[in-house]
């Protein structure tokens, strides 16, 4: 099982604008208390207290105290980069395909997406007929929701169509190719050693025998099976065609995500969740900077997270058996972190932020306790109890239920991966994006808002760790350190290195300078 590479959203409203808190997806009801029984080793209801009291009590008085607010609203400079996607010369679509290629997808929704991508390039490499990726069951959400389940097929394939030849079924001849199949034994037109990263001429090496004997190549697993270097330009051209252009989500999930955007953008709203007809005045939204806007923040700290970063979160022994116990089940033990301290995880920014901390940083960074945040999803490691701190620095806090009438969220309600696709379009639309941790949601949204040039500030980890390491900061040193640590972290384009993706790092790939 992939460990920390799942990474699913949601989103909130500043008196200053809007802040939307994006959240771990488990299960349906919000901070809903799963169980009441005696606490066990799996429990994650046994927060700590506050582990920075000297620094949340000036924080909780902020708006007492003189500062100078940083100008996060102010939108992105034009840096002089343009989305280029769109091949240089007309679509080579070939005049006769070599077969079908069959891909199985595991992870959350946006591995998944990374792995769309990939599928449609190899589909060029072979000269082949892609059909219509297949997602496996994720094993922490369990969502079974299909390709069409999420995306606009239809408009995947009209994008496409000039670049490879794609179906949504296979043809009868060819029927017998299932998941189920090739779970039943050993399968000739099965691949299931394509190497990570695995190089253009691999395919053609390895799987283009398999389609000439066959006419068709199932390859699972799928999983960033493609090399981000050493590919011609018309390739990686059609890879970011295919995230920035082809994939959009189903109708219904765009609405929602337009619905939320819009009421989180006015001044007044109607409260659809609760099935009154009253409108909530937001507090002085016209009056503050930043009326209107919206902050998208990704937080995750799921439990499978926790246990993984093998940081120290501050929930004593208890808490350290209780990730250590997960720990073994699920990974046997497998966790280079472990061999750290907390204090060396810390320090080398490897530690996801809780939500104590996250709370903090938004503090330093202007947001004040009239800011709405908005929680598009729910069960943070800990519980209600673990945000208990976050709500007391921003008690105008939200979650979608509150936006969203019941009708609404009964097409998405209990499907980790349609709840994930609302958040990535709200934060798509967002003034501001901010994620607390390093993962997939992370890396595609930054991607794709540098793609747009819109603001994203990236925490600088190392910075955050070494000052909350500091039990004698002030909050004044504490404030200026963060406000400093974070101008040129708010979405200035960063060129892709070598074996970089191209998911994160779409310039030059998948941008031209003008």
């Amino acid at each position: 099982m992939k460990s920390n590479q799942r990474n699913h959203g949601g989103l909130g409203v500043v008196a200053a604008g809007v802040l939307v808190l994006l959240l771990p997806i488990i299960s349906p009801g919000l901070f809903d208390p799963l169980s009441r029984s005696s606490p066990s080793l799996f429990s994650e209801w046994n927060a700590p207290k506050p582990r920075y009291l000297h620094l949340l009590r000036s924080a909780l008085q902020r708006e007492n105290l003189t500062w100078q607010q940083s100008d996060f609203w102010t939108p992105l400079v034009d840096q002089g980069w343009r989305p280029c996607v769109d091949s240089a010369s007309d679509p080579s679509l070939p005049n006769k395909s070599k077969g079908y290629i069959q891909v199985f997808l595991d992870g959350g929704l946006n591995q998944q997406r990374m792995g769309i991508c990939d599928a449609v390039a190899v589909a060029k490499i072979l000269n082949a007929t892609l059909i219509i990726p297949h997602l496996e069951v994720n094993p922490v959400w369990q969502d079974s929701s299909s390709f069409t389940d999420i995306f606009d097929v239809d408009h995947f394939i009209d994008v496409l169509k000039d670049d490879i030849p794609i179906v949504k079924e296979l043809p009868h001849e060819f029927s017998w190719s299932t998941r189920e199949y090739y779970g039943t034994g050993i399968r000739h037109t099965r691949v299931k050693t394509a190497p990570v990263h695995a190089s253009a001429n691999w395919y053609l090496e390895k799987v283009m025998p398999i389609l000439e004997s066959y006419g068709i190549a199932a390859i699972a697993p799928f999983s960033h099976r493609l090399e981000f270097d050493n590919l011609p330009a018309n390739i990686q051209r059609l890879r970011c065609k295919v995230n920035f252009k082809a994939l959009i989500f189903v109708p219904h999930i765009r609405a929602l995500g337009d619905a939320l955007v819009s009421q989180l953008r006015s001044s007044t709203r109607q409260n659809e969740a609760l099935g009154t007809n009253y409108l909530r005045e937001v507090t002085d939204s016209k009056d503050k900077q930043g009326g209107g806007k919206i902050v998208v923040l990704h937080l995750r700290f799921d439990k499978d997270m926790a246990s993984h970063s093998a940081c120290d979160f501050g929930g004593g022994k208890s808490e350290k058996l209780a990730l250590a116990k997960y720990r073994q089940v699920i990974w046997q033990g497998r966790v280079l972190n472990s061999q750290y301290t907390d204090e060396e995880l810390r320090n080398q920014g490897r530690c996801p932020l809780t939500p104590e901390e996250i709370g903090l940083l938004l503090a330093a960074l202007g947001f004040d306790s009239n800011t709405r945040l908005y929680l598009a999803s729910h069960k943070v490691y800990g519980g209600e109890a673990r945000i208990s701190t976050l709500k007391k620095l921003f008690p105008l806090m939200e979650d979608k239920r509150s936006l969203a009438s019941a009708e609404k969220m009964a097409k998405i309600q209990g499907k980790a991966s349609l709840l994930a696709a609302v958040d990535y379009y709200v934060s798509i639309y967002s003034d501001i994006f901010i994620s607390a941790s390093p993962g997939n949601m992370h890396n595609a949204l930054v991607g794709h808002r540098t793609y747009l040039n819109l603001k994203t500030i990236r925490p600088n980890m190392p910075l955050l760790g070494q000052l909350f390491l500091n039990k004698s900061m002030t909050w004044p040193e504490f404030l200026d350190a963060v406000v400093e640590g974070h101008k040129k972290r708010q979405g200035q384009i960063r060129i892709r290195k070598l074996n970089q993706s191209i998911y994160t790092y779409p310039a030059p790939d998948c941008m031209c300078h003008s």
